[in-house]
């Protein structure tokens, strides 16, 4: 059972992206709780670079990992940037000095944060980024996406995405305007809505029917959680039908559950980085993706 090895975002559009569909997601590389510096920079760096000559052409960052953190470490590991690179930004939160997540989403705010990446990512145009809904938010969601479609209209932005959405959210963004993308959480072992540590965390489930009936990719993150509080014996059976780890068994899962699926697992290891980019080469069967539900 084959996969797709790429995608396309925003495919009917006039400048559509084309990415290969193991991505990378570099919230990991920071320092304990999301915040400061990597343990291993020198690490952190080398993974950076071993994605790009692996052939990742997607990278996902923000500008509150860290904070600024991972945008920093993308500027040194890879600058200049390949223009077959796409680095996608979150906007939409932020971080307080005691590490806690708060909403940073008024036109102001998300301006702000469009002007921090590109600065510290040196670009002159951000090629994909997500609005992210954060709990506890003051500012209506209709207020903050026009302001996104806005700072697109400008040229500060190439496509719009959202990230964090429930099902009614997603269609209000894609009725006011295109939406490239949608990232919320997703994996085998975790598919709908959950309450996290810092608020409501949405599920792929929800939406995935609909990113797949108007061609949007889905970028699942936090792939690899499982809810359900323990061990997967479907999971650990599959990996050693094949000879693999849990988690490459998780990755390829996603890879063979959606075509429009773009997972992004991350990592701190470069050992487990190199894992996960061999998840890309394992071939589930029908009977396996059977097994597995």
């Amino acid at each position: 059972m084959k996969t797709k090895k790429q995608i396309v975002i925003a495919a009917k559009s006039k400048k559509p992206l084309n990415v290969n569909r193991l991505g990378y997601g570099t919230m990991r590389l920071t320092g304990e709780g999301i915040y400061g510096e990597p343990a291993n920079r020198p690490e952190a760096l080398e993974i950076l670079k071993q994605a790009v000559k692996s052939g990742v052409t997607f990278i996902d960052t923000a500008d509150y990992y860290g904070e600024d953190v991972t945008n920093r470490l993308i500027s040194e590991a890879l600058h200049p940037l390949s223009e077959e690179l796409v680095i996608c930004s979150k906007v939409g939160g932020a971080r307080k000095p005691d590490k806690s997540w708060i909403a940073f989403n008024s036109a102001e705010n998300l301006r702000t944060s469009i002007e921090n990446n590109l600065r510290t990512l040196r670009l002159e145009q951000m090629a994909l980024v997500h609005f992210r809904v954060m709990p506890g938010s003051k500012v209506p969601f209709e207020e903050s996406m026009n302001a996104m479609f806005e700072l697109q209209q400008e040229g500060k932005i190439l496509h719009v995405g959202v990230s964090n959405v429930n099902r009614s959210e997603l269609e209000t963004a894609m009725s006011m305007g295109e939406i490239a993308t949608v990232e919320n959480m997703y994996g085998h072992g975790q598919r709908t809505t959950i309450k996290a540590h810092y608020g409501e965390t949405r599920g792929g489930e929800e939406v995935l029917d609909l990113c797949e009936k108007h061609e949007i990719p889905l970028i699942p993150f936090f792939s690899l959680l499982n809810s359900l509080g323990k061990k997967d014996t479907r999971i650990a059976t599959i990996a050693q039908k094949y000879g693999a780890t849990e988690a490459q068994i998780n990755i390829a899962w996603l890879l063979h559950r959606s075509s429009w699926m773009l997972p992004i697992p991350g990592t701190s290891s470069l050992k487990h980085f190199e894992e996960n980019m061999r998840a890309a080469d394992i071939s589930l069967t029908p009977e396996d993706m059977a097994f597995l539900e």
